[in-house]
C-alpha cells in the first residue's frame, strides 16, 4: 500500500472516532498509540482529571534534548448530521476530496504523521522525533497546556514544534491569542409589572456588552502600525447569551459567553482592566441599590497565548527547507503553537487543508493536500536520517 493510500485509510479510522470535545478521546488515543508503538515508538499517556481524556506523547530515535515535535489535537467540534450530505463520522470520498468531521481540522495531519512513523523508524534518526496528540484544543487548549507542563516535569526539552493546523501547507509564523470568558450576572427576580423592585440581570448584561462593543472600537485605534493581521487590531465578540425565564418575569440571572483575540498582552490587560472596573464601579453599585446579593462574576474559560513572530526561528527555517517556501504569513485564528513557544520551543504552523472548511458541515480535505503534507514529512525523514540533522 502506498503512503497516500495508507494515510487515507488511517484518516478514515480517525474520523470514525467521534472525538467531539465534550466526549472522550480515549479510543482514538489507544488506536494511535498502538500504531506508533508498532513502529517502535516509546509511548507516554497522561489523562485529564476526569480520566476520560488523554494526551499522547510518543518518541522515535535517540533520547535527549533537541527533538522535533509533530503536534495535532484529537478533538473536533460538534457535527449535526442533518446539515451534512453524508455521515460526518464516516469518511466519504467524492472526487478528489475526503469528507468528514476533522478531515482538515486536524486529523488529516495526524493521519499523515502516523502513516509516516514506520519510515522515520527505518532510518537512524540524528535527533528525537516526537508525536503529540492533545485533547480539548477546541474548548481552550487544555490538553496542550497540560502537555507542556508534563514535558517540563519530565525534563523533556524538544527544540522545535510543527503544529499541523490547516494552512494549505503555507508556513504560519504568528497568530493572535484566544481568550475566552463567561460573565455571569445575578440579579433579583420579580413580577414584570414592577421592574424597579427587582434587578434585571439581562439589562445589566446588555450594558456590559455595550461597553465591550465600545472597547472593540477603541481597539481599532490601538492597532500597531505594522500589524500584519486581518483585521489588524484586537477583536472582541459575544458568542452566546442566556438568561431569564419568561417575558413577564424580571430576569434574575444572565450569562454572557465572549471572547477576545488580542494582538498583544497590553491590549488583553487593557480590556480586562476596563471591563472589570466598569462592572465593579458602575454596574454593581446600581444593582446593589436594590439588593446586596447581586453579583457579577467573570470566569476564565481559557487564555491561550498567541504565537509571536520572532526574528530568529529554528522551526521556521526547518519548515522553509522542507516545503521550499521562503515567506511566512500570520493568521487571526488561534492554535496550540503559542503554548509550545511559551515553553521555550521554537514553533511554527504548517498543515494540510484549509481553515475555510473547518467547523462547517461537509468539512473536507483535498487529497492533494495530504500528498503535499506527506512530501514535507518525507523530506524530514531524509534530513533527520541518512543526511543527518543539519538544516540550512
Amino acid at each position: 500500500m502506498d503512503m497516500l493510500a495508507r494515510t487515507s485509510q488511517i484518516l478514515g479510522d480517525l474520523i470514525a472516532f467521534p472525538t467531539v470535545s465534550s466526549d472522550s478521546n480515549l479510543e482514538l488515543i489507544t488506536y494511535a498509540a498502538d500504531l506508533l508503538s508498532d513502529a517502535g515508538a516509546t509511548i507516554s499517556l497522561s489523562r485529564d482529571e476526569t480520566g476520560t481524556k488523554a494526551n499522547l506523547f510518543a518518541t522515535l530515535g535517540p533520547a535527549g534534548d533537541g527533538g522535533i515535535v509533530l503536534s495535532g489535537h484529537s478533538d473536533v467540534v460538534p457535527a449535526n448530521p442533518e446539515e451534512w450530505s453524508s455521515d460526518p463520522f464516516e469518511m466519504t470520498r467524492r472526487g478528489d476530496r475526503l469528507y468528514g468531521r476533522g478531515t482538515c481540522d486536524m486529523k488529516g495531519f495526524i493521519a499523515a504523521a502516523i502513516a509516516m512513523a514506520p519510515r522515520f523508524a527505518d532510518v537512524d534518526l540524528a535527533r528525537p522525533l516526537h508525536f503529540a496528540l492533545t485533547y480539548d484544543e477546541e474548548v481552550g487548549c487544555f490538553g496542550a497546556r497540560a502537555l507542556v507542563q508534563e514535558l517540563e516535569r519530565a525534563g523533556i526539552r524538544p527544540s522545535v514544534a510543527i503544529i499541523g493546523e490547516p494552512t494549505e501547507m503555507r508556513v504560519i509564523e504568528g497568530h493572535k491569542g484566544c481568550y475566552e470568558y463567561t460573565t455571569e450576572f445575578s440579579g433579583i427576580e420579580g413580577h414584570g409589572s414592577q421592574p424597579d423592585k427587582g434587578v434585571n440581570a439581562i439589562e445589566y448584561a446588555t450594558r456590559y456588552i455595550s461597553r465591550m462593543l465600545e472597547l472593540g472600537e477603541q481597539m481599532k485605534a490601538r492597532a500597531p502600525q505594522a500589524s500584519r493581521f486581518d483585521p489588524p487590531w484586537t477583536t472582541l465578540q459575544v458568542g452566546r447569551i442566556e438568561g431569564g425565564t419568561a417575558r413577564n418575569v424580571i430576569a434574575g440571572n444572565c450569562s454572557v459567553e465572549w471572547e477576545m483575540r488580542p494582538i498583544n498582552i497590553d491590549d488583553a490587560n487593557f480590556v480586562k482592566r476596563d471591563l472589570g472596573n466598569y462592572a465593579d464601579s458602575v454596574l454593581l453599585p446600581l444593582m446593589r441599590r436594590v439588593s446586596s446579593d447581586c453579583a457579577i462574576i467573570t470566569r476564565t474559560v481559557g487564555e491561550v497565548e498567541g504565537l509571536q513572530v520572532v526574528e530568529a526561528s529554528e522551526a521556521r527555517e526547518i519548515v522553509f527547507e522542507l516545503t521550499g517556501c521562503r515567506h511566512a504569513d500570520v493568521v487571526p485564528f488561534g492554535t496550540e503553537a503559542g503554548l509550545f513557544q511559551t515553553a521555550g520551543i521554537s514553533s511554527i504552523i504548517c498543515g494540510p487543508g484549509s481553515i475555510a472548511q473547518a467547523h462547517k458541515p461537509d468539512e473536507f480535505i483535498e487529497i492533494s493536500q495530504l500528498a503535499a503534507c506527506l512530501e514535507m514529512l518525507d523530506k524530514l525523514v531524509l534530513k533527520l536520517g541518512d543526511q543527518g540533522a543539519s538544516f540550512a
